[in-house]
C-alpha cells in the first residue's frame, strides 16, 4: 500500500541541485509562492462547516490514503467503492470520481449525479488521453485530475472548485435576458420555465455572459472570472463547456461565437 500510495502521491516540486546563485534565488521564490498558494488555499472559506467530500474509488490502495490525507487538511470524507453506492450516497459538497469501477462505468455515474443536482465532480483517473478529458467535462465533471498526482495540486482544485460553487453575487438576485432566468441566490437556471441541470462552471459561465448579453466576452475574461486565474489546464475547456452549455439551452444560436475575440449571449429574440 505504501508503494501505492507514493506513486499516487508523488511530489509537485522535485528536489534540484542548484548550480548558481541565481538558481537559489529562484528555487526559494518558488518555494515561497507555493507556501503562500498553500495558505490562501486553506483559508479560503469555502464554507463555515467542514467539507464533506465523496471519494468514488475501488482500489483500497489508493482510496485509503487518499481519504487520509485528505482528513489531514480538514476534510470530511466518505469512500464508496462502486458506481451505485456513490448514486445511492447522501449528497456531499463534492465529488473525487474515478471512471474506471466494478459496476457502472464512470462517465454514467458523472452522467446521472449530475441530471439531479449541480454538486461539484472532479474526475480522478489513469485515463489521461485528451478523449476521456472531452467526454468527461461533456458530462458535467467540473475538473479532471490524472493519475498519479500531487495531493497539494488535488486539494488545491477542490478548494478552487468550491469557491466558484460557493460564489455568491452582491449586487442582484436574478438576471433575466429573453426566455433565459437565473436565481443566483439558489444558483438555478431556467429557459423559458424548463429548468436546466448545470455544472458548476456551466452556470457561472451562463452568468457571466447574461450580466453583459448583447456584448463580446473575450475568452481570457472567461477564463479569469470562471475558471480564475489558477487554472491549469488548456483553454479548450471553454469551447468544450460552451458547446454542453449550447445543448442543454435548447437553441446553439443563444451563445454566439464571434471568431478570434470570444463569445456573445444573443439578446434579441
Amino acid at each position: 500500500m505504501v508503494n501505492a500510495w507514493m506513486r499516487l502521491m508523488r511530489p509537485t516540486v522535485r528536489r534540484h541541485r542548484p548550480d548558481s546563485g541565481a538558481t537559489k534565488a529562484k528555487l526559494r521564490e518558488s518555494r515561497w509562492k507555493i507556501a503562500a498558494l498553500t495558505e490562501a488555499e486553506r483559508s479560503c472559506g469555502c464554507d463555515d462547516g467542514v467539507v464533506d467530500v465523496l471519494v468514488v474509488e475501488d482500489e483500497d490502495a489508493i482510496a485509503a490514503p487518499l481519504a487520509e490525507g485528505l482528513r489531514r487538511e480538514g476534510f470530511s470524507v466518505t469512500r464508496v467503492a462502486t458506481g451505485q453506492a456513490a448514486l445511492d450516497a447522501p449528497r456531499p459538497d463534492l465529488v473525487l470520481l474515478d471512471l474506471r469501477l466494478p459496476d457502472l462505468d464512470g462517465y454514467e455515474v458523472c452522467r446521472r449525479l449530475r441530471a439531479r443536482s449541480d454538486v461539484p465532480i472532479i474526475v480522478v483517473t489513469a485515463k489521461g488521453e485528451e478523449v476521456d478529458r472531452v467526454v468527461g467535462l461533456e458530462l458535467g465533471a467540473d475538473d479532471y485530475v490524472v493519475k498519479p498526482f500531487g495531493l497539494r495540486e488535488l486539494v488545491a482544485r477542490m478548494r478552487a472548485v468550491l469557491r466558484r460553487a460557493a460564489r455568491q453575487p452582491a449586487d442582484t438576485d436574478t438576471l433575466e435576458v429573453g426566455e433565459l432566468s437565473i436565481d443566483l441566490r439558489a444558483r438555478r437556471a431556467a429557459v423559458d420555465g424548463r429548468e436546466l441541470a448545470l455544472t458548476v462552471k456551466e452556470f457561472d459561465l451562463l452568468t457571466l455572459l447574461m450580466r453583459d448579453a448583447g456584448a463580446v466576452v473575450t475568452k481570457q475574461r472567461i477564463l479569469n472570472e470562471v475558471w480564475n486565474t489558477n487554472w491549469y489546464g488548456s483553454a479548450k475547456t471553454v469551447d468544450v463547456h460552451v458547446a454542453s452549455l449550447r445543448k442543454k439551452l435548447g437553441d446553439p444560436g443563444l451563445i454566439e461565437t464571434v471568431r478570434g475575440v470570444g463569445l456573445r449571449l444573443r439578446d434579441t429574440p
